[in-house]
């Protein structure tokens, strides 16, 4: 048992000494997402026009309504990675997501019914989850928005020696960190999203599933359409991961993300289970 809370310690640790999780609430902070989106959404991956972002900034009339965060690396201050979670546009809450104005011809039947029941005033799309060409390259991991890979190999840090190399991809569950912070913080419960399907089965492996709820779509390269509940990813990390929740919840202090927490009852009102202490 304490072999297995040092472990914990070393990777929330590990984490914490290379990046951190910024929100990008500045002008500042929010023309350094851009320009990073610009990077890898207009010359790493043309995706979007260059020439229509002449100042290096990526941006879309969606981030009127959405909020940013930023991983940056310590060390160098480099920004290493970005999210915006694009939240209801209080003008008009009705108003398509990303997902639905561009992929909604891929929907499922079963999705389309249930599309009406969705509370849009909690819902919002995980997008330009970003990771910086610096940073991919030394991971090995170019080609991709996201920077997931599928020759990326990345081993539980119980399954290889001395904590394993590369146990967890920092950038990514960084990222996620983030969007599940700005979700707790906005009262988000239903997130879509529209991801490489590289990046959903890396982000399964750390509790984080999602629910398919379209066929593929050539949408800034070959993504998948997909949802997820965002109490249950939560529940999920709390129960399976502890590794990854002690960097989601920084170790129960991030507010909304304490112990007894709301977010960690089930609906039947009980509390979500606690933390895997073996697997």
């Amino acid at each position: 048992m304490a072999a297995k809370g040092g472990m914990l310690s070393a990777i929330y640790e590990s984490f914490g000494s290379h990046f951190r999780i910024l929100r990008a609430d500045t002008r500042a902070l929010r023309d350094a997402a851009y320009a990073l989106r610009y990077q890898v959404y207009c010359l790493e991956n043309p995706y979007e026009d260059a020439a229509l972002h002449r100042d290096g900034r990526e941006q879309d009339d969606y981030d009127a309504h959405a909020v940013h965060s930023l991983i940056q690396h310590r060390d160098s201050g480099t920004f290493a990675g970005c999210v915006r979670l694009i939240l209801p546009d209080p003008a008009d809450p009705g108003a398509l997501l990303p997902i639905e104005a561009d992929c909604a011809h891929a929907f499922y039947d079963r999705h389309r019914g249930l599309r009406p029941s969705l509370d849009r005033t909690r819902l919002a799309e995980i997008s330009r989850f970003s990771v910086s060409k610096e940073f991919k390259r030394r991971l090995s991991e170019g080609g991709s928005a996201s920077g997931a890979s599928a020759r990326a190999i990345y081993a539980d840090p119980e399954q290889a020696p001395e904590g394993g190399h590369r146990a967890l991809p920092h950038i990514t569950i960084g990222l996620i960190a983030a969007v599940i912070q700005m979700s707790v913080e906005h009262e988000v419960t239903y997130w879509y999203a529209v991801m490489e399907p590289s990046l959903l089965r890396l982000l399964s492996r750390f509790g984080i599933r999602f629910q398919s709820v379209g066929h593929m779509v050539a949408h800034h390269g070959r993504r998948r359409p997909a949802a997820a509940s965002v109490p249950e990813v939560i529940r999920r990390i709390h129960a399976e991961r502890p590794d990854v929740w002690e960097i989601v919840s920084d170790r129960g202090r991030f507010p909304g993300l304490e112990a007894g927490s709301p977010w960690l009852v089930s609906p039947d009102g009980r509390p979500g289970d606690p933390p895997c202490q073996c697997r």
